[in-house]
């Protein structure tokens, strides 16, 4: 009986194909949204969350400003200097403070002159703690020593900036040359992948910033509590910024790698709501346009609906009938909607990939999104078809007969 309903329900769905495939492209553009944006902000959820997870348990992150304000903290130039760091080395439970400061230089390879970001890291002490804690590797060449004039390239570098650069090649970098000791594999974002990575020393040499980090990272000592470790910081800089009570000193912020990874899967998940919420506006519009037409189509069908009922068709016959119609023009946009959507942020991972953003953009697609939506798109239509069906099956079959 339930494929004789699935008959006549197509039937009736060919006989109006216009108006049917109106109705499919309102739920193909909902369920198109859905899944492209999901795609996406799953994608860079991932991609933030994977470059998080390599910092591990025991490391602690220090930046100066108020973490509820950081755009005005960045923008102002704020940054750690060295009696922060030095009070930060003095806290009971860090082992090794890394100091990472950054700044756009002019870089000189043969013929080729770019500008890229270079950054500074104590090789003998950070650059340990860089490969262990954090999952840094060399894939082509090796580690660079200190005291050597020597550094380390991001994975891009060879690739987007100078072009078949290899490690033992020489770089210029503000008039001073280094050699290339090795390249690093990919650390999860563009703008780390694009730099190159000098000693602490030769980097303050060459940019004249003797002092000064925008973040710095404390690796906790064994047998150590995270939480007490990040209290003991904090009480040294403040102590330390007491001593100091001529100058304005400002806040800091210190935050186990937990709670940093806990902070940004928060933002992430509500990021994530917004892009259902307003996908959804566009899958209850769908809906509304299936139930309009399911509305027109029991007006339109009074008549047969009596002979139906007359020749024995009961209430839940007609109810079905009409709810496989629109189940189908539901399964059928959701279709259409999971195909341009997986298409659409198949491309844009394409196109994002070498627009110079600063995380990966990776279209996240599994066989759960693409159920969702198929699934989604069937209830919506149901759901939206059930009332225009309670409605066909209550018409009395002698008055649905002298319908004109």
């Amino acid at each position: 009986m339930t494929g004789e309903y699935f008959k006549i329900a197509l039937k009736n769905l060919k006989s109006r194909s216009l108006r049917s495939w109106l109705t499919i492209l309102g739920i193909v553009i909902g369920i198109f949204l859905v899944i492209s944006l999901l795609s996406l902000s799953e994608g860079l959820k991932q991609s933030v969350m994977g470059e998080l997870q390599m910092m591990g348990g025991d490391m602690i992150v220090i930046l100066p400003g108020d973490t509820g304000d950081m755009i005005t903290t960045m923008m102002g130039g704020v940054e750690l200097d060295d009696r922060d760091i030095e009070a930060i080395r003095r806290a009971d439970g860090v082992e090794v403070v890394v100091e990472m400061p950054f700044s756009a230089a002019i870089v000189r390879h043969f013929q080729d002159t770019e500008t890229t970001f270079i950054y500074g890291v104590d090789f003998n002490e950070a650059l340990p703690i860089l490969r262990h804690d954090m999952g840094w590797e060399i894939v082509d060449g090796d580690y660079p020593r200190p005291g050597r004039r020597e550094v380390m390239v991001g994975n891009l570098v060879p690739k987007d900036v100078f072009e078949d650069l290899l490690p033992g090649d020489s770089v210029v970098i503000k008039g001073k040359e280094f050699t290339v000791a090795g390249v690093l594999r990919s650390l999860g974002n563009r703008e780390d992948d694009l730099s190159i990575a000098l000693d602490l020393q030769d980097y303050r040499s060459i940019t004249g910033k003797r002092e000064g980090t925008p973040v710095a990272m404390a690796k906790i000592e064994d047998g150590h509590d995270p939480e007490t470790v990040v209290g003991n910081i904090e009480r040294e800089l403040e102590d330390s910024a007491i001593r100091r009570r001529d100058e304005e000193r400002p806040s800091f912020t210190v935050m186990t790698s937990e709670t940093v990874t806990d902070m940004v899967e928060n933002i992430m998940g509500v990021l994530q709501a917004a892009v259902i919420a307003f996908a959804s506006i566009a899958i209850i519009v769908g809906g509304i346009g299936i139930m309009n037409t399911m509305y027109t189509s029991v007006k339109e069908r009074t008549k047969e609906i009596g002979i139906l009922k007359a020749v024995g068709a009961k209430k839940k016959h007609i109810v079905s009938i009409f709810l496989f119609e629109a189940g189908i023009i539901g399964l059928v946009g959701g279709v259409g909607g999971v195909v341009l959507g997986v298409g659409l942020a198949i491309a844009a991972e394409m196109v994002l990939a070498g627009s110079g953003m600063m995380f990966y953009l990776e279209a996240y697609i599994s066989i759960w999104l693409i159920l969702f939506g198929l699934t989604f798109s069937f209830v919506v239509g149901c759901l939206s078809g059930y009332l225009p069906a309670k409605q066909a099956a209550k018409l009395e079959p002698v008055d649905a007969l002298r319908y004109e």
